[in-house]
């Protein structure tokens, strides 16, 4: 059986992942792909419980330390309990985040010591990495105006001061130009069939870069 691979769509608050991983799920399965949806923190039943501790927004007293090795513990599971065996068994697994939400938000925005940064997600990865990186980039401002208008309040890290997040998308910005080969960034200013479908041509150029290695 043929590995399979996966895609995290990640970046601001309030861009439209929840959407993009939807459409790219029906894409993808509308082709026969038998797809995974995750997401982090989480996607394990430990990893949700840290999850629900990480984002508590009545704990705005968590050090950035702790924030981080949460993160991490998290990660570890859900690789190892999740992703991994997904993988091997020829799946797509598609994560709403992952690891390069941590160097946006705990190394850019929070400024823990890159080293340290790393140690913990190599750590926690075991040498993985995911094949490509969706970033919908949105202004941090606009962002937090969709969110809002959700209703359902927002959490620990949607509630940090507007400098924090744009430090955040800074990060991610500047970690798809250093590795535009794992990284692509997407407009999620514009509509959402727009957006979607800037995502399905990054989907497209995985599916044929997935096969042509098959073929290898």
């Amino acid at each position: 059986m043929s590995k399979g691979f996966m895609l995290v769509c990640d970046g601001s608050n309030g861009a439209g992942k929840t959407t993009v991983i939807q459409g790219i799920a029906d894409y993808l399965e509308q082709q026969g792909y038998d797809v995974v949806l995750t997401r982090e923190p989480g996607g394990t039943p430990i990893g949700e419980k840290v999850r629900s501790v990480i984002l508590d927004p009545s704990t705005p007293e968590m050090g950035s330390m702790t924030e981080l090795m949460l993160f991490g513990a998290a990660r570890a599971q859900h690789v190892e309990e999740k992703i991994r065996p997904a993988l091997e068994a020829g799946k797509v697994v598609i994560s709403d985040r992952f690891d390069a939400a941590t160097f946006s938000f705990q190394h850019y925005a929070r400024g823990i010591d890159l080293e340290t940064i790393t140690t913990i997600n190599e750590l926690a990865l075991g040498g993985f990495k995911p094949d490509m990186n969706l970033i919908l980039d949105l202004d941090p401002q606009l962002g937090l105006q969709r969110v809002s208008q959700r209703g359902e309040g927002l959490d620990r890290l949607e509630d940090e001061k507007m400098e924090f997040l744009h430090r955040a998308r800074e990060g991610y910005l500047a970690q798809a130009k250093a590795d535009p080969a794992r990284f692509c960034v997407i407009d999620a200013s514009q509509d959402k069939q727009s957006v979607l479908s800037d995502c399905l041509k990054v989907v497209d150029a995985l599916i044929a870069t997935n096969r042509n290695r098959k073929n290898d």
